[in-house]
């Protein structure tokens, strides 16, 4: 049954210390549902929430916006996307976007939702004193039209929550890359969402990939994630450069995805793409700063293509499930979750993944 308030960390503004709350239940109306979280994802982003590098952001809020639990109570039928009931017990995660309108020229005519200006997203852009809507809590509320997602049965929930939202981000960013079989790619930044494109790119029929990073045990751990080859920090990037371009002929990699969130990262993809290559930016979240192109030399002459990547759609979540699943007993995501911390432990959590002390962290509330 459920209770009548729930413990929640709220961050109640930029700087200022985590705070454990109860919160009241919220009322579920017909389609809603209300989860109990077994765990919720520490990512980069609540850091940059944590600092005030995100606007519009409505605090105090519920950090937590890739969260995976178990449907304890509903009101009235919900289905997933193949029309099949979600039943009390069952295992879920949820595309953290909710209420993209699917009426906007963004969602009808230029067909990416993921810039749709009505968009709310779960652990982000909703307050705390609006309920229960981010993962750092016991619970989680599930408004009418959010989208989730069963879990398969061999797909235990901390393999997932290893890729997390690295991994949602990941099937993206490889989407918008269309790496071709065989094709030699680099990749910029080994953090959780670099590990995660590194796996999707071996999966995708890569050649050699280039992991391009720190700190060190990150870079070995990107050789378990697929990678071929790995380039340290400690190199300049001209020894990088110098390295990409003798491995691969003179010619330089086809494809490039940035996914450090470093201005000099997307500086060094222009070095490491040939003519006629593909450049990916999915890193840059928030402003980190600008960089110098030379738009002849780096643009032009090399016939390159420059795309972004932002967030990501329901697709995302649902083939990220299925790629979990399929993938997960040789692909050492559940072994990217270093450490795992209480609701009361949350600021150490943050703390850590801001230290770079852990690949991921997760908080497990119960």
């Amino acid at each position: 049954m459920m209770r009548d308030s729930y413990a929640a960390v709220v961050m109640p503004a930029p700087g200022q210390p985590l705070q454990l709350r109860h919160l009241p239940a919220p009322t579920l109306g017909p389609g809603a549902a209300l989860l109990e979280v077994t765990y919720s994802e520490v990512c980069g982003t609540d850091v940059h929430l944590h600092h005030g590098r995100l606007s519009g952001v409505p605090y105090p809020i519920i950090p937590g916006h890739v969260s995976v639990g178990t449907i304890a109570e509903m009101n009235g039928t919900i289905t997933d996307v193949e029309g099949r009931p979600f039943t009390l017990g069952d295992r879920v995660t949820f595309l953290d976007v909710h209420e993209t309108c699917g009426k906007c020229y963004q969602c009808l005519v230029a067909k990416q939702s993921t810039r749709c200006p009505h968009r709310r997203v779960y652990g982000i852009t909703y307050s705390a004193n609006d309920g229960l809507l981010g993962g750092w809590a016991e619970a989680l509320w599930m408004k009418p039209g959010v989208h989730m997602v069963r879990l398969p049965e061999r797909l235990d929930e901390a393999t997932f929550m290893g890729g997390g939202c690295g991994l949602v981000t990941a099937m993206h960013a490889v989407d918008r890359a269309e790496i071709r079989l065989g094709q030699n790619v680099a990749v910029l930044g080994v953090g959780p969402v670099g590990q995660s494109i590194i796996a999707l790119s071996a999966l995708s029929g890569a050649g050699r990939i280039f992991a391009v990073g720190d700190p060190a045990p990150r870079l070995d751990f990107a050789l378990r994630m697929g990678a071929t080859d790995s380039l340290g920090l400690d190199r300049s990037p001209e020894e990088r450069r110098d390295m990409v371009l003798e491995a691969t002929d003179g010619h330089g990699v086809d494809v490039v995805i940035e996914a450090s969130g470093a201005p000099e990262a997307v500086r060094q993809a222009f070095d490491l793409v040939r003519d006629g290559g593909r450049i990916v930016v999915c890193g840059h979240y928030t402003d980190n700063g600008d960089i110098r192109i030379h738009p002849h030399y780096h643009i032009n002459r090399k016939h390159i293509e420059v795309r972004g990547c932002w967030g990501s759609d329901f697709s995302h979540f649902y083939r990220a499930v299925a790629i979990a699943a399929k993938h997960g007993d040789r692909i050492p995501w559940r072994e990217m979750v270093e450490r795992r911390y209480t609701l009361a432990q949350a600021q150490e959590a943050l703390d850590a993944v801001e230290r770079r002390e852990v690949t991921k962290a997760i908080i497990v509330p119960h």
